[in-house]
């Protein structure tokens, strides 16, 4: 008996999108425009097809001959740029959305939180929504009574139970819809990017559950823009790019493969300018001065930015460093942490600047630069200004590679000394009672 729970062959899905064009002012052109418009309508309704509104239309494929197999008890991760395809893949697994093209067998019941509310009624409580999405999943009332109380628990509604969800807030809506997706009994878990809507609190519960929910054997895709949450809790990583599946391994290697498809670079682009300055240029430089975009750990960060000023007195510099997730590691603000503003003259200057040392595992790295106007308004951000690549880290120069993609974080703890190691003297037994 095989253990596949969904297999995915040749999958694609296409839409019919419409676009304005820019109108004539000419009467007989656009009464012509109008009746072909007409025409094609009429066309699409007689032919059973979505009528589709604009003067011209187009085939778009939002997902394009996609082949995968997940066996079950696998915990997979879904993630690509918006509009790559994840949310079109989960509609037609859930079967919201007809393929196209291709297949899918999928073998167990299943569970969606595709977005806030899916299969709630807003006319129906909390309480009844609950019995109706089990309902939904083909559970007896009996089976739904003997979560209920744990699933009310979860979402921190309890109060509110019995009320229409559709006066819920949608912080509401999300605790109670996560809660009854992950805590219902079903072989195979869907869950999009909603966990967003939520506060840190309760994203951390949604977290820590989807772990239990993973350790417990059940297949779950997972759809995130939250890489850390990704790498946390998946093993292995499917990557979408234009609709079509670009790679599929280790959950490691699909977002470094992730990662190095966004647009980190300097490339030729216009930075912008904000009202009282301008970030002009923004390098890392080697030992000997000159830019480079490799760091060496346990060196000190050399870095030059140029800055174009007009007398607006008190703007600091901002450092902000990100590790290959776009997560911020760590901070400098040249005003608040060392009392040194830009010069409040017109004109363009120079920075040089050098921060301690970081023992940084390998991979690739970013430095956000950004002016700040009297340590409360961003005046000039430049997000990933500065992109980086750590080739190695051998912490100790032992033959070892502290590796981001390791799971250990990205920063090698480094001794102050030597570690001292003495022996524990041998017990001598317990003490005999006196006579």
């Amino acid at each position: 008996m095989t253990d596949t729970i969904i297999r995915a062959e040749g999958l694609g899905k296409h839409f019919i999108i419409g676009h304005e064009v820019p109108h004539s002012a000419i009467l007989g052109e656009a009464v012509m425009r109008r009746a072909r418009n007409l025409l094609r309508k009429g066309a699409d309704m007689l032919r059973g097809r979505a009528v589709v509104e604009g003067d011209e239309i187009e085939e778009f494929w939002a997902l394009r001959d996609v082949n995968f197999e997940i066996k079950r008890g696998e915990v997979v991760s879904i993630i690509g740029h918006n509009g790559a395809g994840k949310t079109t893949l989960l509609k037609i697994l859930s079967r919201i959305l007809e393929p196209t093209t291709g297949r899918v067998a999928i073998n167990g019941r299943v569970a969606s939180l595709l977005e806030v509310g899916t299969g709630f009624h807003p006319e129906l409580t909390g309480r009844e929504n609950i019995f109706l999405n089990g309902a939904i999943l083909g559970m007896t009332r009996k089976e739904v009574l003997a979560r209920f109380d744990e699933i009310v628990d979860f979402s921190g509604v309890e109060k509110f139970i019995d009320t229409p969800v559709k006066r819920y807030s949608v912080g509401m809506y999300a605790r109670l819809a996560f809660s009854v997706a992950a805590h219902l009994e079903t072989e195979i878990l869907f869950v999009d990017e909603v966990l967003a809507v939520g506060d840190s609190e309760f994203q951390k519960r949604c977290l820590d559950r989807m772990s239990e929910v993973a350790h417990a054997g059940r297949t779950v895709l997972f759809v995130s823009h939250n890489l850390a949450a990704v790498a946390a809790l998946t093993r292995r990583g499917i990557v979408l790019n234009g609709g079509r599946l670009v790679f599929d391994g280790r959950i490691e290697d699909a977002v470094a493969h992730y990662s190095a498809s966004l647009s980190k670079g300097k490339v030729a682009r216009d930075w912008g300018r904000g009202a009282h300055s301008a970030i002009l240029s923004a390098d890392l430089l080697d030992g000997q001065g000159q830019p480079t975009d490799t760091y060496e750990p346990g060196t000190p960060f050399n870095l030059r930015i140029e800055v174009e000023t007009s007398n607006m007195p008190g703007l600091a510099l901002e450092f902000g460093l990100r590790d290959e997730n776009n997560l911020p590691i760590a901070f400098y603000s040249s005003n608040s942490f060392s009392g040194i503003t830009l010069p409040n003259r017109p004109g363009r200057h120079v920075c040089a600047l050098s921060l301690q040392p970081l023992f940084l595992a390998s991979g690739d790295y970013s430095i956000d630069v950004a002016t700040n106007s009297m340590s409360f308004a961003v005046d000039h951000s430049v997000p990933n200004a500065i992109p980086f690549r750590v080739a190695a880290c051998c912490p100790g120069d032992v033959g070892y590679d502290f590796n981001q993609r390791l799971g250990h974080g990205i920063i090698a703890l480094q001794p102050t000394g030597r570690m001292h190691i003495e022996p524990v003297p041998a017990a001598t037994g317990p003490a005999t009672a006196a006579p």
